[in-house]
């Protein structure tokens, strides 16, 4: 099938979930389709990755939108437009023009659009449109407004989610299919549109990339938690961790350490960790992938102390495939279809987390028997190469319609 896809970033490196999601997909999606992609970029130096992407689509095309998104233009364009802010600071010069002519000349079967918020770039046809969420942003943002946003902008924000969840529902329906990653997604969607045709394609996980941990025994035990920080929810839970979990666990292990690793690690996250001993804030390259590998392998425990909803989360099923155990909040391995002390311990609270945490690293049995269930689990649901056919075959469908 001749399928375009459109996508809000260019899905190389892949150092973001959407990012590792698309790359991965696209790797098996190529042997049965030829796919030509269209991406957003911030930087023109970006364009010296299209190389690496020719290795799986026909033809890549690029338009830059803004650096930053909190640009003025922005800012004022949102104000004054009924399109929330997410989809203002997606936006692109030509785009849509390009991607008509493209359409109109390129005998297309399928157009594959990655997220809702790439949909305003694409013009009226007639020829069937996938959308996939990767999560439900209005959620997201909604969490953002309860729980972290100072109190004299919550009013403003609040009218942003209200714009985010109507063009979210807008363009789902617009869609001939939509597709969400979990489950639980799924029936958000359906809460807001009961007739809404949703299928499930997850996320994955690049089974031969990660190393597996061996040996349970933490003689120097550290605990592990690895992000894109761009997300609020990343922030968050990194905020939590040096705060609220680890000084618990640091007085029942004195010698244990925490290690937060990531892109785009902020200001705030580093001041926050400064001065406190155990902690070690490491910022990668968004190619740097022998530092990730590394430190899944060589840490004891994997701490997501993610709160705010939406999405699976990649940076688990990395610490599953690494055979690393993990102790989460429940929406933290939400769509994993986990189960609490069979895949993972489950904990909703810092003292709770912690108290897990304890328990893991004095006693390697119970890490060996975690680490090796949910490494199955990856193997059996969370393959890529499983997940491109389900979506593959999702193509097929619509595409013959």
């Amino acid at each position: 099938m001749k399928i375009l896809m459109l996508t809000p970033y260019l899905p190389y490196p892949d150092s973001s979930g959407g990012q590792i999601r698309t790359l991965n997909l696209l790797k098996y999606l190529c042997k049965n389709n030829e796919i030509t992609l269209v991406s957003l970029i911030k930087d023109k130096k970006e364009n010296n990755n299209i190389k690496h992407l020719l290795k799986y689509c026909k033809k890549v095309m690029t338009f830059p939108r803004s650096a930053t998104p909190w640009t003025l233009k922005n800012i004022l364009k949102t104000g004054f437009s009924l399109d929330p802010f997410l989809i203002v600071r997606n936006s692109a010069v030509g785009v849509k023009e390009a991607v008509a002519k493209e359409l109109a000349s390129g005998d297309y079967d399928l157009i594959h659009a990655e997220t809702f918020y790439v949909m305003p770039s694409l013009p009226k046809t007639d020829i069937p449109t996938i959308l996939v969420d990767q999560t439900i942003e209005y959620l997201v943002y909604q969490h953002y407004v309860n729980e972290t946003a100072p109190w004299y902008i919550r009013p403003l924000l609040q009218i942003d989610v209200e714009k985010l969840k109507h063009s979210e529902r807008f363009y789902w329906r617009r869609a001939d299919q939509v597709i969400a990653v979990s489950e639980a997604d799924k029936k958000e969607m359906n809460k807001l549109e009961p007739n809404l045709s949703v299928e499930i394609v997850p996320n994955g996980v690049n089974l031969d990339l990660f190393k597996k941990k061996t040996d349970w025994n933490s003689k120097e035990s550290t605990i592990l938690f690895v992000s894109n920080f761009k997300w609020l929810q990343n922030i968050e839970a990194a905020h939590v961790l040096i705060k609220d979990v680890f000084p618990l666990v640091k007085k029942s292990l004195p010698k244990s350490k925490l290690l937060i690793l990531g892109q785009h690690i902020t200001q705030d996250i580093k001041d926050h960790a400064s001065g406190r001993k155990g902690i070690t804030i490491k910022e990668i390259a968004d190619n740097d992938v022998d530092s990730l590998v590394k430190a899944y392998h060589d840490s004891s425990v994997f701490a997501s102390t993610i709160k705010g909803p939406g999405g699976t989360r990649l940076k688990n099923l990395a610490a599953m495939a690494s055979q690393l155990p993990i102790v989460s909040t429940k929406v933290g391995v939400e769509g994993l279809k986990v189960k609490d002390k069979v895949h993972v311990l489950i904990g909703n609270s810092p003292k709770k987390i912690a108290d897990l945490i304890i328990k893991v690293i004095k006693s390697p049995k119970l890490a060996q028997k975690l680490a090796l269930t949910t490494r199955n689990h990856v193997e059996e649901s969370f393959d890529w190469r499983k997940i491109a056919v389900s979506l593959d075959s999702i193509y097929q469908k619509l595409g013959t319609k």
